[in-house]
């Protein structure tokens, strides 16, 4: 059976040619509105979708300090591709609060399942029937959808006196696909809407939301499993993110020595120098907090405070990226803003993430601000 720490490796050592092919299928990614098939199979081939997957059924069980820099990897080649690579490996980290039967059942043939996750609960009422759920109704915003084998989608039944979130867990056979994703960044996540139509779930593929929010309070269980998720996701949903900014201010800094102006060297310019050091500060400042998040998930359990500086510190990094590439994209000028330019496709890409409710700094300034002064206890 494949190690934690082998399996680790070799998803670095794998990421380097996704990248590569990522790269090289960016552009249709972001005029079709979906990854290149090609792409979401390097990811799934690289490891992506098994890193959580419980060592039982031959997955990684990894890490987030590994899943993070390869993101970062494939974010500088695609930040899109980066998006699906995190989606798949995180889904699959939440299928596994799944009851045995239901784990067996997704992951009996192969770790390498790409799954989709709807975090927000969405669809109608689920109905109780024998042994099970019918699901109706449609999730928003379901990115890597188009090749996903599964969908954990999150509801809320009306059990008396509780209005409780559960996680679904329905396989594509069951759902269809709504072309809705139409935006300015973030094109090729394909992050499109699902669709239910009287579907029956059963018990052995369902979990409260609960369970997933503090973690799996056992011993015996994988350390991925016993980290609170917003302990263990914003850190890694900030990383394509740094990726795609890497790759927008490297692109400038080449495009910027070779500029001339009027006055001469564009490199010369006293504005070039300062938007040079402040942007590529900024990444680095970002990449250390992601580094330091990742390593605390990676340490054991986390307290309150600890889940809080987690969330703090992705959403902090993710103000650091944006600042980067808003700087280049601004000292760019118009040779910046070229219709295929990797300059723009960063900025339009970057914006784009980090306006997920993951990475809002104001709400994590609330969840810090509790844990440091303790109100409410």
């Amino acid at each position: 059976m494949t190690t934690n720490t082998s399996a680790g490796a070799r998803l670095l050592a794998e990421v380097g040619s996704t990248a590569e092919i990522a790269a090289r299928y960016a552009g249709d990614a972001d005029r079709d509105r979906v990854l290149h098939p090609d792409v979401a199979q390097a990811l799934v081939g690289a490891g992506f979708a098994r890193h959580f997957v419980p060592t039982e059924y031959c997955g990684t069980a990894g890490t987030f300090t590994v899943l993070a820099r390869a993101l970062i990897e494939v974010g500088t080649a695609c930040a899109s591709a980066a998006w699906c690579g995190m989606i798949f490996a995180t889904s699959s980290r939440m299928a596994g609060f799944l009851p045995a039967e239901g784990r067996h059942e997704i992951w009996a043939d192969s770790p390498d399942v790409p799954i989709a996750a709807a975090l927000v609960p969405n669809g109608s009422v689920p109905v109780r029937g024998h042994g099970g759920w019918r699901l109706s109704g449609q999730w928003r915003y379901l990115s890597g959808v188009d090749f996903a084998h599964w969908a954990l989608l999150c509801a809320t039944p009306d059990f008396p006196g509780d209005r409780e979130n559960w996680f679904f867990a329905v396989p594509s056979d069951d759902f269809s696909i709504q072309d809705t994703w139409h935006t300015v960044g973030m094109r090729g996540t394909g992050s499109n809407t699902l669709l239910l139509d009287d579907v029956f779930v059963p018990d052995h593929r369902c979990f409260p939301q609960r369970t997933l929010l503090r973690g799996v309070d056992d011993a015996v269980a994988a350390p991925c499993y016993r980290i609170p998720l917003l302990g263990a996701h914003p850190p890694l949903f900030a990383a394509p993110t740094l990726g795609a900014a890497r790759m927008g201010v490297a692109a400038w800094t080449e495009m910027t020595g070779r500029a001339r102006t009027s006055a001469g060297p564009a490199a010369t310019r006293t504005s070039s120098q300062l938007a040079l050091t402040r942007s590529t500060s900024d990444l680095d400042a970002a990449q250390l907090l992601l580094e330091r998040a990742t390593a605390t998930a990676d340490s054991g359990a986390l307290d309150d405070l600890l889940v809080a500086r987690n969330v703090r510190d992705a959403t902090a990094a993710a103000e650091h990226v944006v600042a980067a590439v808003e700087r280049v994209f601004r000292s760019g000028g118009m040779r910046a803003q070229t219709e295929q330019g990797p300059v723009q496709r960063a900025w339009r890409d970057v914006h784009t993430a980090t306006s997920h409710a993951v990475l809002d700094i104001e709400c994590s300034s609330q969840l810090f601000a509790r844990s440091v002064w303790r109100w409410g206890d």
